[in-house]
């Protein structure tokens, strides 16, 4: 009998995979094509040849704990103890995972805020735990009502994702206010704070839950080295927590993986160097923006993009297909994939919207919008 028998191949995969087939350019999954700074792969060239390859300590490479401190320091003035506060995660996913295994009991309830990445509901299953999935405003910004309504003696958990995958939507000021009255009647919830594209922000500055000094005793704070640094594929990112969650979150990690690839983490620890992470809203800014004035002569109403490096649009001046059925005819008969915005919702709630990757070199974004502005 199946754990998680309403878990099927992801859309990422699918869409990916059909991109493949049908030889599209591949809008769909969040990962850059463009080359890697140079400055990292030739620090990891170097040090494929040195005595490397070994286990780190569990919890991460120390000199490397160091740097994230001084990071989070630098980034949001919050000071945290790399020894007992701080875990290298084989990716933000894995983060997310071994957070709500450890943390989420049988029958507790975790608030999931839709549209939501689709890694939030397996791990709550697998706890027997209920996901409680709460929709966003149809412009995405949260419904604090809605929100509280949902919460109860038995919620442990709310989960939420800023910058906002799929949307770009970013939290305010005001939305942490509402925050704090919820968590100040029900002390028994903590956050678990997405924050994997916190660098990638444009016009309005990311608020990260470390500056909250309401959150700083119940909040996990999950961050993407592979989304910042454009290194997807190495799996690598880390979680922040006060001791007493920190602790039982690694005694998760230390059976699930022991401890993350070596050669990435003493890679990451020297590139801190000489990288600034300030320098990546700008970069992405710029891809967003000429992503957008691609796009102008389009039909494709374009979506506000507050931050990460997605686009949502909505191709309603276009067709009365379901948005899954319209993706699948965009990658057959138009060469281009995107995914569709319903597979984020527990109800599958379809307004004819869609997601594009803005993470490409210029002659991917001109090719991909050529084939979208013939629509």
């Amino acid at each position: 009998m199946s754990k998680l028998p309403n878990v099927t191949t992801s859309i990422f995969t699918v869409m990916s995979k059909m991109a493949a087939e049908y030889n599209a350019i591949n809008l769909s999954q969040g990962f850059p094509n463009f080359p890697v700074d140079e400055r990292l792969t030739d620090i990891v060239a170097r040090l494929a040849k040195e005595n490397v390859h070994q286990y780190t300590p569990m919890a991460g490479y120390p000199p490397l704990m160091n740097k994230i401190a001084k990071l989070t320091q630098d980034s949001y003035n919050r000071t945290i103890n790399p020894e007992t506060e701080l875990l290298i995660t084989a990716g933000a996913t894995q983060g997310i995972f071994t957070t709500i295994l450890a943390l989420v009991k049988e029958n507790d309830e975790v608030i999931i805020l839709d549209p939501s990445y689709d890694s939030y509901e397996s791990p709550v299953l697998l706890c027997k735990a209920k996901p409680v999935r709460v929709a966003l405003n149809d412009d995405y910004t949260p419904n604090w009502e809605r929100i509280e309504k949902a919460c109860s003696e038995k919620s442990r958990m709310i989960i939420i994702n800023n910058p906002h995958n799929p949307t770009g939507k970013i939290l305010t000021e005001a939305d942490f206010l509402e925050l704090e009255k919820i968590l100040c009647k029900y002390p028994e919830i903590i956050v678990l704070s997405d924050e994997v594209y916190e660098y990638i922000t444009f016009e309005e500055k990311h608020i990260s839950a470390h500056i909250k000094s309401f959150l700083l005793d119940r909040c996990v704070t999950v961050s993407s080295f592979g989304k910042s640094f454009h290194i997807t594929g190495w799996k690598i990112g880390y979680t922040i927590a006060p001791e007493y969650l920190m602790k039982e979150i690694k005694k998760v990690h230390q059976f699930l993986v022991f401890s993350v690839n070596s050669i990435s983490q003493f890679a990451i620890n020297e590139y801190l160097d000489v990288v600034d992470v300030n320098l990546l809203g700008k970069f992405y800014q710029e891809k967003r923006d000429y992503f957008q004035k691609l796009l102008q002569t389009s039909r494709f109403e374009l979506k506000p993009c507050e931050g990460t490096y997605f686009q949502v649009a909505s191709y309603a001046n276009i067709s009365e297909d379901d948005d899954v059925t319209f993706c699948k005819n965009l990658i057959i008969n138009n060469g281009v994939a995107a995914i569709p915005i319903s597979t984020f919702y527990s109800d599958h709630k379809d307004q004819k919207l869609i997601r594009f990757c803005f993470a490409k070199d210029d002659f991917t974004l001109e090719s991909a919008a050529k084939k979208l502005c013939e629509i």
